[in-house]
């Protein structure tokens, strides 16, 4: 008996590998080590008193879209790990460093592998990180045919007098969103029960081939990547003028916003000041999700916040024109406000 006759093709693993490591090698720059060792090396950025900070997440439930949809979904996930926790150490400052990938599934297609670990190396290479390695992992009878599983982890760096945590917050301050291109890598296990779909693969195409008011499939928008903020956050980092910023993911903004806050803070936020993409409001509308729970379950367009300066507010606007004030910082009155208000009416 042989390990392939368990389920396990050690082959087809070395093929899959084979096929994404030189995209793999294309982001390691010249602080990484080579790839293909027990571990991945990487020379750490010369500065007094570095600090490392570190992130993993999953793609969640939206997974279960791209084993329906196939093809350039698979990739599009794999950018979309990659993006969700770049953006989640950016919240705090840090450049990234290097990445980790980890994919499991039940039986090895090297295709489907080659796909996915690729979208991840298209993401590394499009935000400066290195792809330092993962793991690839065949584990029969764990996942049903055409299933996997797939997590990343990312590690970056920010000098101590850099880190954005949120504590220079003060009353008057202003938050400005950055928009989403939809729902990025959260919500999806409501959306997935408003618009119908089962886990049978033929209902499940149909329902996503269905079209939406403005011409765009409903899988094509369900699918929208998890944008990296990267390119713009860091220009204004740069310019030392953001004082909190908060990755808008899982919780949306009710639970995200007010982990940069300062616990005397409160967001004013105004729902009408930024433009709801055409996905949440068909969710919302179909699946009658209350206001409270709308701005929990999804971003509902806003990807990313920044705090600034009243008199910071113009420089951000005039260099990033898709950005928009969405709130305003005031003071705490009582200690049983909601850190976020204006979303609820």
């Amino acid at each position: 008996m042989s390990y392939r006759d368990a389920g396990v093709d050690i082959d087809a693993k070395l093929t899959a590998i084979d096929r994404v490591k030189e995209r793999a090698r294309s982001t390691l720059g010249s602080q990484a080590g080579p790839i293909g060792h027990f571990g991945g090396t990487y020379l750490v950025p010369s500065g007094p008193d570095q600090i490392l900070v570190a992130s993993a997440d999953g793609v969640g439930t939206k997974l279960r879209l791209a084993f329906v949809l196939g093809g350039e979904a698979h990739a599009g996930v794999g950018r979309d790990i990659v993006n969700h926790c770049v953006n989640d150490i950016l919240a705090l400052g840090a450049k990234p460093l290097f990445f980790l990938d980890y994919f499991a599934t039940g039986k090895l297609d090297p295709d489907v592998v080659a796909a996915v670990i690729g979208g991840v190396a298209d993401a590394c290479l499009d935000n400066g990180l290195a792809l330092l390695g993962g793991e690839t992992a065949e584990m029969p009878d764990s996942y049903p045919p055409g299933e996997y599983d797939l997590a990343g982890f990312v590690v970056g760096t920010v000098s101590p007098d850099r880190i954005v945590d949120g504590s220079a917050i003060r009353r008057g301050d202003v938050a400005i969103g950055f928009p989403s291109a939809g729902l990025h890598t959260n919500g999806y296990s409501l959306a997935r029960k408003i618009v119908g779909l089962t886990g049978d693969g033929s209902h499940d195409a149909m329902i996503l081939a269905t079209t939406m008011a403005d011409g765009t499939s409903l899988g094509d928008a369900l699918m929208a990547g998890h944008r990296s903020y990267l390119p713009q956050i860091r220009r204004l980092l740069d310019a030392g003028i953001v004082r909190g910023m908060a990755h808008i993911t899982g919780g949306g903004l009710k639970d995200n916003l007010p982990r940069t806050l300062p616990p005397e803070a409160i967001a004013r936020l105004d729902p009408q000041a930024w433009v709801t993409p055409p996905i949440f409001e068909y969710l919302v509308e179909r699946g009658r999700v209350s206001l409270d729970e709308r701005y929990r379950a999804f971003n509902m367009g806003i990807g990313f916040v920044v705090v600034v300066r009243e008199r910071d507010r113009d420089t951000v606007l005039d260099q990033h024109p898709e950005a928009r004030q969405i709130g305003e910082i005031v003071d705490r009155v009582t200690s049983d406000e909601s850190a976020v208000q204006g979303l609820s009416c």
